[in-house]
């Protein structure tokens, strides 16, 4: 008679590692994608800087073949754990993750299409494996107001950071051939971007092509309500908190 194996599938595995509930594993996976996000973002960055040494931009092409056969591996690993397969790939985050490696195949058929930046919201997957830091000692009604919207504020801090980089990136491609001494990069245009999202307007840099002025209006539109939306909880929260101390 053979024993019966209740060893868990390669499918379950697959699902708890996603999930970040992995026996051994835990959050390390997420951590890991973080990471390769983050790296794969910094490249692309420093891509754009003018008169880049070619062995740095070689480095550079080879990290990017590495990021995108482990996305690929990842992408398909997300596919054969889905039940039905059509779930995951139909999905929003699926539509995320194939985004994120499309362009490398894109430039392999000759395509110019770069969408490297995407990639960003894919950090939006892996916010939980993050925790707030705790605060030093301060007033418990302001302590608790924060704890009370803590989710929403960690949500909207990395929709924020996401829409700085975004921002940056379709600025520098917008504008980059009228205007390369001012756009000159994408860490060089991330001033336009800081300044514009919070509506100062030095006037040092500005769009000049009709794509740029349009990408600025909607910009302009998503920032302000990005911004002023924690404004708001923040504020509710610490009514709430008065409120709840006067009824004690």
């Amino acid at each position: 008679m053979f024993k019966k194996n209740n060893s868990p599938s390669l499918r379950c595995k697959l699902v708890q590692i996603f999930n970040g509930n992995h026996p051994r594993l835990g959050n390390s996976f997420d951590i890991f994608i973080t990471v390769l996000i983050l790296i794969s973002l910094i490249a692309l960055t420093v891509e754009t800087i003018p008169d880049l040494p070619s062995w740095l931009r070689q480095f550079l092409y080879i990290l990017e073949i590495i990021i995108v056969s482990l996305f690929t591996v990842e992408y398909i690993s997300r596919i054969l754990a889905a039940r039905p397969h059509s779930n995951y790939v139909f999905s929003f985050w699926g539509c995320v993750d194939v985004l994120a490696i499309a362009p490398f195949y894109f430039g392999l058929l000759g395509l110019g299409l770069d969408l490297r930046a995407i990639r960003v919201l894919r950090l939006l997957r892996v916010l939980r494996a993050f925790k707030l830091f705790r605060h030093a000692k301060a007033a418990d009604r302001l302590k608790n107001a924060f704890q009370s919207v803590k989710d929403e504020l960690t949500v909207f801090a990395g929709m924020a950071c996401m829409l700085l980089y975004l921002s940056a990136v379709g600025i520098y491609f917008c504008e980059n051939e009228v205007q390369p001494e001012i756009f000159s990069s994408i860490p060089g245009s991330l001033w336009w971007a800081v300044v514009t999202l919070t509506t100062v307007g030095y006037g040092d840099a500005f769009p000049v092509t009709v794509g740029g002025r349009v990408f600025t209006f909607f910009i302009l539109v998503l920032g302000l309500g990005i911004i002023a939306i924690p404004t708001g909880l923040i504020a509710s929260a610490l009514t709430n908190m008065h409120e709840s101390s006067k009824e004690d």
